[in-house]
């Protein structure tokens, strides 16, 4: 359980780097103007820190009396990362 706990932990720091760059470039859908759709997604790019600060918390917390809430929670920043690898293998494939 710890041991999981560390690895995706570890694993989600090391998707910050990419995400500095792609947080970075997403500013750079507001070219066209504001619109809600803009907005939301560099907001959803954006929280990404804010969601893997505050998941490895509340498993950390969790992770003596509720084992599979806790692996739940600490599981939420993988869509996040998931999302950036569905992006690096559309970058390699096209």
């Amino acid at each position: 359980m710890k041991g999981f706990l560390i690895g995706s932990q570890i694993l989600y720091v090391l998707c910050l780097i990419p995400w500095f760059v792609i947080w970075g470039l997403s500013f750079m859908s507001f070219d066209n103007g504001f619109s809600v759709w803009n907005v939301s997604f560099v907001l959803a790019i954006g929280f990404y820190p804010i969601a893997v600060i505050l998941c490895s918390i509340f498993s950390w917390i969790l992770h003596i009396q509720r084992k599979r809430t806790a692996i739940i929670i600490n599981l939420i920043p993988m869509l996040w990362v998931a999302g950036l690898g569905v992006l690096l293998l559309m970058v390699n494939f096209s």
